[in-house]
Formats: structure tokens, sequence, C-alpha cells
């Protein structure tokens, strides 16, 4: 391949993924809608009557009462006890965009944003997420040495019939385990079912976006044994279009967005399924005033009377770490979105994670991630760098054929050609590293656009957050500098246009670098640096080598 050739492979590559992420762009799009007007929040407008087996159907509606704050390791969160919503939780661990030290509100029910958890029970004067509670008090914290901490609240049935809405907040896990208590003081059988759903707007977070138009995944997502992990634009819930399985006895429901999700767990992991016995029903649907709603239905057991019963339903509210996400429910791990390229990402970033855990710090774990990939395409690196550094030597023998044959291109080529044959110079061999280096690149570039790990991630001096950009365009400057001394090892072109478009290339992939991720751009000056040693070594060897004499590399 010759260095036109490769000057349009890269182009064509980059071209390629630029268009391929605004496909993306526009099939996942950043839905803007309203947030929920204020004659929905006050509970004005009139409300339909959910018909048998359903959950209501005007869960838009946010009435707010009496605030109850829990404050854990993890969390502050505050419970309304209007239907003992979850209505607020800001991941302590984790900073805004804007302010680092501010934890981060993923639940929340003002402002601009809605997003909370909602349950309730199905059946005539049973307390759904309308009703009022009652708690014993109005502030709980975990304590030091304390394991977990509950809260309790109250609520009235019709005919005696009790029932206790449970939370209860555990150190070091974004699991929340949601209890209901329903004692049956009345004198016939009781028939109830369990709705748990996540309301939210249709917005996309700040911060969504990738780099050069890439988005990640906003909107709900089933997981069944029988259909895996389906997931479900808000746009096809607009368009009545959406599907997905809507009856099993195991799962989860979510709702998801850029490194944070919320979940129902229906099968928790090292436990029986919830449904197990009596199934359950997932329902995704769109509500009034711009809202959207993920949820499970349960099939409750008849209770007899004056008999109790209890069930409960872990909820994650959390980030997206490998971490938790392993520990939480099969198939969990899958919201952690890679894109179509998961095959790749995925174990690079576990091998990235694994160098995580000795050296403590995402920045050098790159670097030496960098080395590794480098050290296990050795052997294909050298033999493209030979091929280069013989080409590179036999340039003076190039320019002759070139005066000698003028502008009879045939017979330049043919001569060319068994130049190459009598050399055994191999004119592919030079595009092999970038061929190498292309799917890895992309891996890791969606590796980094999904993993929270990177999120705020500091490395060195004034690189305090991997995940986005250069703040000093220092590292794609770099970049540029290493490209362009790499670029002097390879081998002139002969024509004197390629020379030029060889020469302007370390400039013209500035522009994209100048805007990708931090994390990504060491990656590549460190890859760049480690080639430029190798190709330098190497083509010092062919140079210095006898004409007759083998030349025999070190190995790495």
């Amino acid at each position: 391949m010759d260095t036109k050739r490769l000057i349009l492979f890269i182009a064509l590559s980059f071209g390629i993924l630029f268009f391929w992420q605004k496909w993306m762009e526009e099939r996942y799009p950043q839905i803007k809608t309203p947030a929920a007007t204020a004659s929905a929040t006050n509970g004005s407008t009139p409300h339909a009557a959910a018909a048998p087996g359903q959950a209501p159907q005007d869960a838009g509606r946010l009435q707010r009462g009496q605030r109850i704050t829990i404050t854990t390791d993890l969390f502050n969160a505050e419970i309304d006890t209007n239907g003992a919503d979850l209505r607020s939780v800001k991941l302590l661990k984790h900073g805004m965009i804007d302010n680092a030290k501010k934890p981060f509100a993923l639940l929340q029910d003002e402002g601009e944003h809605i997003y909370v958890a909602q349950t309730g029970l199905i059946g005539e004067g049973l307390p759904t997420h309308k009703s009022t509670f009652t708690s014993a008090q109005t502030a709980y914290q975990l304590a030091d040495g304390q394991k977990e901490v509950s809260v309790r609240l109250e609520a009235a049935g019709p005919d005696g019939i009790k029932i206790a809405k449970i939370y209860t907040f555990k150190r070091d896990s974004y699991l929340i385990d949601v209890k209901y208590e329903l004692v049956n003081g009345s004198a016939k059988p009781l028939t109830t079912s369990a709705y748990y759903r996540l309301l939210r707007d249709g917005k996309t977070p700040e911060g969504s976006g990738g780099h050069m138009g890439a988005t990640t995944f906003t909107g709900p997502a089933v997981y069944t044994e029988k259909k895996k992990f389906e997931k479900v634009e808000f746009s096809k819930l607009d368009k009545g279009e959406a599907t997905y399985e809507q009856a099993a006895k195991d799962g989860w429901v979510a709702m998801l967005q850029h490194y944070f999700a919320t979940a129902w767990i229906v099968s928790p992991k090292d436990a029986p399924a919830v449904g197990s016995a009596n199934g359950v029903r997932y329902e995704l649907k769109k509500l009034p005033d711009g809202l959207y709603s993920a949820g499970v239905i349960v099939e409750l057991p008849t209770i007899a009377a004056n008999a109790k019963y209890e069930t409960s339903i872990p909820l994650f509210v959390g980030p997206e770490e490998t971490r938790v996400l392993n520990t939480v429910s099969t198939g969990f791990d899958l919201i952690k979105d890679y894109g179509i390229f998961t095959i790749f990402s995925k174990p690079i970033f576990a091998v990235l994670d694994f160098i995580h855990k000795m050296v403590g710090n995402w920045g050098w774990s790159i670097i030496l991630l960098t080395m590794l990939i480098k050290a296990m395409f050795f052997p294909l690196a050298a033999a493209s760098y030979r091929s280069m550094a013989k080409m590179r030597k036999l340039a003076p023998r190039m320019e002759q054929l070139k005066a000698k044959h003028g502008d009879d291109k045939m017979k330049f080529q043919q001569a060319v050609m068994e130049m190459y044959k009598t050399e055994k110079v191999n004119p592919l061999g030079g595009c092999l590293p970038m061929l190498v280096q292309i799917p890895v690149f992309i891996a890791l570039y969606w590796a980094l656009l999904a993993s929270v790990e990177l999120r705020q991630a500091p490395w060195i001096f004034w690189i305090t957050d991997l995940s986005v950009k250069d703040p000093y365009y220092v590292l794609p400057v770099l970049m540029t500098i290493s490209m362009y001394i790499q670029t002097s090892l390879s081998p002139p072109p002969p024509d004197p246009m390629q020379a030029k478009m060889m020469k302007i290339m370390p400039l013209m992939f500035s522009v994209f670098f100048f805007f990708f991720p931090a994390g990504l751009v060491v990656y590549w000056v460190v890859n760049n640096v480690i080639s430029i040693a190798q190709q330098w070594y190497i083509t010092r060897q062919i140079e210095n080598a006898d004409d007759d004499k083998p030349v025999k590399l070190a190995k790495a």
C-alpha cells in the first residue's frame, strides 16, 4: 500500500467514525421535554382511576408533603411522606459537572428535572404513591460502626389493614432495600399487587454527550432471562412502538443515563427472584407532562385474615461502576453503555481496571495499558517498521527509477514492483501498525466514554479529569509533535504532493484530538512515543546493516 492509499485509508477511517457518531446522535436524540408544569405538581388536574391490576395512571403528579432526610456514607436522601416516595438522592462520592465538590444529584423532584422512585399497592383503599404516610422521626443517619439504617413509614388501609413501607440503607451499598409489611386485620383474605416504578422526564442530562457527536443512551431498559437486555428509546414510547418482554419471573427494570442508573431488582444476585411464585409484569409508558415511567408490578400471594406478609425489592441508585454492577443482578453489567464496541471495549476496560487496582491512578493505568498493548503487538510492529525502513533505504533508487522512466508511469510502477520483489520488501507492511491501532483506539474511546470510574479522575498537574478534554491543550500539542516526528521516520513518498500531505497530516489529526478525552490522548501520545523509539531503533539497524547480511532484531 503506497502512501497515498495510506492517507486515504486513515481519512476514511476517521470519517466513518465521525459520521457513525452523527448517525448515533440522530438515532438516540437528546430529547428536550419540559419539566412537569405547576398544575401537575400541585395535583390540580383530575385523574383517572386505575384499571384492575394496574398501577395508577397519574404517576406524574407529585404532591409535596413532609420530608424525611437520610444520611449515609454514600447518600444524602429524602423520602416524602406523600406516597413514601424516594424523591431526592445525592451521591456523596460523585460530584456535579460544574462543581466536583458538590454531591451529584441523581434523583430530584424540584427544579427543571424530575426523577423519582415510587411504589404503591393496587387494591381498593390500599395506599398508593399518593397516600399519606407517617414516620416516627424526620431525620436518620448511619452512625459510625453502624451497618445499616432503616426508615419505617406507616399508612392505614381499609377494614383494619395496616401497611408499613420500610427503606433500609446499608453501608457501602448502592442497593436500598424497599420492603412492604402488610398486616391483614380484616375478617377476609386480602388480594393485592405491589408496583415499583421509576418516574423521570425525557431530558438527556448535561454531560451525556461524547465527542464528535457521540452520545450515550438515556432511557428505560428491561432485562429478563428470556429476552435478555432490552433498551427502549423514549421516542418509541412517544409513538407507542416500544417492544420488550412484559411478563416474566425474573429480571430487573431500569432508567439509564450517562454514568448513572436506577433500577428495581426483581432477581437480586444470589437470592430467589421476587416474582418466582406468581410472576411479574414490566411496564414502560409515557405519562402526561413529558414524563415517563419504567416499572414492575408484582402479584402478591393472598394474605389470610389476621395474617402478616412481607415482601421486598432492592432499589439500585448509583454509578455504573463495574465492580458494583457485577454484584447486583444477572446481566446488570450491561447497563454500562459501550455501544456496538462492547466486545472490544469491555475486555480493554477489564485490563485497565486490573492495572488500576495495583497502581491506584487511572492516568498511569492508561500508560501501563498502552505499554502492554505495544508489547503484545511488537512482533507485528517490528515487521512493519522493518518494511518501512527498507523502503526508506530504497528511496534513492526510487528516485533513479523515476528519472529513468520519466512520465511513463506504467514502466515506473513495474520497475518499482520488481525492485520490491528483488529486495524482498512488502509495501503493505507499513500500514499494519495503523490497522492495529484503529480498532484499539475506538474501543478505548468507548471504554473511557462509558466508564464512570474515570469521571473526574485526576492524573497529574493540570489534568484533573481524564474523561474530558485537556483544558490547556498540552496533550494534543504533544500528540501533534509526536506524529510529526513519526512521519519524518517514514519513507518519503515519491510524489511531491503526497510528501506535502504527509507533513500536514499531524496538524489535521490534531483537530480531532483537541476535543477528545484527556485519557484517550494520553494513550495516543504514549503509543506514539513508544512507536517512535521502536521505529528509530529498527530503522537504524536496517540502515547500518550490510546489504548481504540479514538483520537480527532484538526481542522486546
